[in-house]
Order: structure tokens, then C-alpha cells, then sequence
């Protein structure tokens, strides 16, 4: 993929732009990147590739804030961590032996039905450690095996799952939720981007700079999170952004 100067420095805005978004409500940026990559004309495990690692320097960039302010939940994101690492590469695997058409169509089901969910606003924030240990342990486990598979196939990272699993079966306070997932998204991200590189050459030149504006993206995206957004404008922003992504993949499949 080659770009004029105009282009490129359009397209580097856009990175940072969307990862600064993204990163406010728990996401790395993954979710626009990979589609707008095959938009632009990557094939699709190029695309997932780059979509990955910039998810991955994103939602690093933006945990290293939400750790220092304290809201990432360490004892719940570690199993998570686990599973989703071991989990995404076979979500490579699988990108690999199925065809454009069907791989969009599974993100728009995906993207859809977390928005739907998201809108479904809880009555009262949940208080952190409303359930036992033990089942978040558990259920922490079981959450991070599917989103490391689906992340790893989608090249999304992970986190369009984890934040509506966490506030909705884990009942996680929202902002704690958004934060915990840049921390996972993290690993899953790296795990699942190692997978594609053993499989292909993976093109620098494109990936480098675009990863200084991710990364600036995620440090303005945290703070501004972690100081000005509330639980309900995080839930709202989210299901948004899964909507317009939606409907853009459902035209370009349609028309």
C-alpha cells in the first residue's frame, strides 16, 4: 500500500484520531483499523497484521495511565490475559483459511450485537468485587478464550468483547471495565500479531510510523477518560462507534 504525501499524513491523522477515541472506552483501535485497511486495499491478513500491532501499541500506551491512576483490575484481568494470549493465535489460524466475504459479515454480526448490548445501560453502576472470587476467576477465563479467538480472527485485539462481558457478567463498574480491557487487549494483541508474523512478511515501512500516532492517541484517550467521561457516556460512545463500523462493512459487502 503506498500513499502520496497528502494521503499519508491524512491517513496518520486518522490513526491517532481513532485511537484517541477508541481508547476512552476500553478499545485499542483495532476495531476501525482492520476494516478501514481492506477498505483501503489490504488484503486481509495484511491488514489484521497492522491492525493488531497498532491495537497493541494504543491500548498499551493508554493502560500505562489507567494503572498509574489505579483503575485497572489487576486479579481480574490476569486470567483473562492468560486464556485470550493462548486463544488468539488459532483466531489467526482461522483467518487464514476463510474467504473476505464471510470474515465481514461475522465482524457486522459482532460489532451489532455488542451495540445492542451496550445501549442496555445497567440500572446502578455495579461496585467492584460484586461477585465471588472465584467465579470471576472462572468466568474471567471463559470470557478471555473467546475473545482471544474472535480478536485474533478479526485482528480487532479483543476488546469490542471484553468491555460488555466484563460490566454484564463479571458487573464490573463501567470505567474500571473500559481500563481492565486496555490491559488485556494488550496481550492478546501481541499474541495474535506474533501469529501472522510467523506467517508472512509483515510491512514495516506502513506499521512504524503509524504506531507513533497510535501510541500519542491512546496517552490523549486515557486521560481524558480517566478525568471527564462517566460510566453512561462510555456505554453510549461505544455502541456508536459499533453501529457506524456496522453499517459500513454491511454497504461495502452489499453494494
Amino acid at each position: 500500500m503506498v500513499f502520496g504525501m497528502s494521503a499519508s499524513l491524512i491517513l496518520v491523522s486518522g490513526i491517532f484520531f481513532i485511537s484517541l477515541l477508541l481508547t476512552m472506552v476500553g478499545l485499542g483501535g483495532g476495531l476501525v483499523f482492520s476494516p478501514l485497511f481492506v477498505i483501503l486495499g489490504l488484503a486481509k491478513t495484511e491488514a489484521a497484521s497492522a491492525s493488531l500491532f497498532l491495537n497493541l501499541v494504543a491500548a498499551g500506551s493508554a493502560a500505562y495511565t489507567y494503572s498509574r491512576k489505579k483503575m485497572v483490575d489487576f486479579s481480574l484481568s490476569i486470567p483473562l490475559i492468560i486464556s485470550s494470549s493462548l486463544a488468539a493465535p488459532a483466531g489467526s489460524y482461522l483467518n487464514m483459511h476463510i474467504d473476505l466475504r464471510p470474515f465481514l459479515i461475522i465482524m457486522s454480526a459482532v460489532l451489532a450485537l455488542a451495540g445492542i448490548r451496550m445501549l442496555v445501560s445497567p440500572a446502578d453502576e455495579f461496585e467492584t468485587g460484586g461477585m465471588e472470587s472465584r467465579h470471576r476467576i472462572f468466568g474471567g477465563i471463559g470470557i478471555g478464550l473467546c475473545i482471544g479467538l474472535m480478536g485474533g480472527m478479526l485482528g480487532i485485539g479483543g476488546g469490542v468483547f471484553v468491555v460488555p462481558l466484563l460490566i454484564y457478567l463479571l458487573k464490573t463498574p463501567t470505567k474500571i471495565a473500559a481500563a481492565s480491557s486496555t490491559f488485556i487487549v494488550c496481550f492478546s494483541s501481541l499474541t495474535g500479531f506474533l501469529g501472522y508474523a510467523s506467517m508472512e512478511k509483515i510491512n514495516w515501512w506502513f506499521i512504524l510510523p503509524a504506531a507513533v500516532a497510535s501510541f500519542a492517541g491512546g496517552q490523549a484517550g486515557s486521560r481524558i477518560m480517566s478525568t471527564r467521561l462517566k460510566g453512561k457516556s462510555i456505554r453510549v460512545i461505544f455502541s456508536i462507534i459499533l453501529f457506524a463500523l456496522c453499517a459500513k462493512l454491511l454497504h461495502g459487502y452489499f453494494s
